[in-house]
């Protein structure tokens, strides 16, 4: 963990309850994992430790995330409410974040019906790429171009990238726009064909910053 995260006043937090809530973000793609709860000694071992502790109100007891799934949550950083009684953890988590497998616990909608994780627009949209690949729905586009293989994908990453490049040279603005979006979904149709989750290149620069 950071120092300015190590040194965090305890003061800062209001322990009335014993307990407080705890928000788990990952790190990379921005997407809500879990919410958890936390009692002092779990936010100290969080701190100090640098991996997800929680307190159980089932079980009355600590546990560190993954202890016997193997899916730990390493912490990159820690935040805390303006009126001292919220935690935000941001997270590079190994494996999924919920007991049912999927990477994060917030799948359903309202009425009860499943979803994607959402999430910022490039992670949802690599989620939707996958589920195409998987799924090889009839008409797909994206489908398609993943049945090309590599050969036919790298070439539209190429042929996009040298459009991205003409439209900052000597057209507008949204020209610009567009042609970077059609470029980031061809890169993320290019990492779904070699089975290379966003989230790699993602915690690459996330490793990179400062």
């Amino acid at each position: 963990m950071p120092d300015a995260q190590r040194s965090l006043p305890a003061t800062t937090l209001t322990w009335s309850t014993g307990l407080l809530p705890c928000v788990v973000q990952d790190a990379r793609t921005g997407v809500v994992l879990m919410l958890a709860w936390m009692n002092q000694e779990a936010f100290a071992r969080t701190r100090e430790r640098g991996e997800a502790w929680f307190w159980s109100r089932s079980r009355h007891t600590l546990w560190r995330k993954g202890e016997t799934s193997g899916h730990t949550m390493r912490v990159v950083d820690l935040r805390v409410d303006c009126d001292g009684d919220a935690i935000l953890l941001a997270v590079i988590p190994r494996g999924p974040a919920c007991h049912t497998g999927r990477s994060s616990c917030f799948h359903h909608d309202a009425d009860g019906r499943l979803r994607g994780t959402g999430g910022p627009a490039l992670a949802h949209l690599a989620e939707v790429i996958t589920e195409r690949a998987r799924t090889q729905p009839a008409g797909s586009y994206t489908a398609a171009l993943l049945a090309g293989g590599i050969e036919r994908v790298g070439a539209k990453v190429a042929e996009e990238a040298e459009e991205v490049v003409r439209a900052a040279r000597r057209e507008s603005d949204e020209r610009l726009a567009e042609e970077t979006a059609d470029l980031l979904y061809h890169l993320l149709v290019l990492l779904a064909a070699r089975a290379v989750p966003i989230e790699r290149p993602l915690d690459l620069l996330l490793s990179r910053r400062g």
